[in-house]
């Protein structure tokens, strides 16, 4: 049932009628070599002027 409300909320949400265009996400991966080993690193983030979303790893 819970998935069922998720998908719902989901489609109601594509569909609302936001205007203008898409915004292009945009990702950074890093990988680091240290006396501790192989490190992995990224990020995710997407922003329309001010404002930017991003999350890390």
């Amino acid at each position: 049932m819970r998935v069922i409300a998720a998908l719902t909320t989901l489609a109601f949400l594509a569909a609302c009628g936001v205007d203008g265009a898409p915004l292009r996400p945009s990702a950074n991966v890093g990988i680091g070599i240290g006396s501790n080993g192989v490190s992995l690193g990224g990020k995710a983030s997407v922003g329309k002027g001010p404002v930017t979303v991003s999350v890390g790893l």
